[in-house]
């Protein structure tokens, strides 16, 4: 019994070292970080297309919508409401803070229905079923 175990215990150790050997960064095993899921990103891609054609820069004076997803006031000031922000129409040409508001908004709605977000995020109406017929067209 004693040369089986033996044979497996050098089967074992070569088998290891081997695939340490062979590993790349000389011999060590690195283990990454994965980014966190994005469960968002193609519909706010989408949303920006339809929008502004992602032009961070955009603004429409007739309703006042700012940046590249096109943020009126009323949204700004209930956000800033909700979240204790003092966010400013100058601060939604970010995209980044652009993106922190459709989020927080997106998120009470779930990864899961973007035809609903993609609607509320529009306003209501019959007009939002136009709107989310062009979205799908990005994502």
């Amino acid at each position: 019994m004693t040369t089986y175990f033996k044979k497996i215990a050098t089967i074992t150790f070569f088998s290891s070292y081997a695939s340490f050997a062979f590993a790349p960064n000389n011999g060590f095993i690195t283990i990454g970080k994965k980014p966190p899921v994005q469960a968002f990103s193609n519909l706010i891609y989408a949303l920006g297309m339809v929008e502004t054609g992602i032009d961070t820069l955009a603004y429409n004076p007739v309703e006042e919508a700012v940046g590249f997803l096109q943020i009126r006031p009323i949204r700004l000031l209930d956000y800033n409401r909700r979240t204790g922000s003092n966010y400013t129409a100058r601060d939604v040409y970010s995209y980044k803070i652009s993106e922190k508001i459709f989020l927080y908004y997106a998120s009470k709605i779930g990864p899961y229905n973007f035809e609903l977000i993609a609607r509320n995020w529009n306003g209501s109406g019959r007009k939002t079923f136009i709107y989310w017929n062009q979205v799908k067209e990005y994502l």
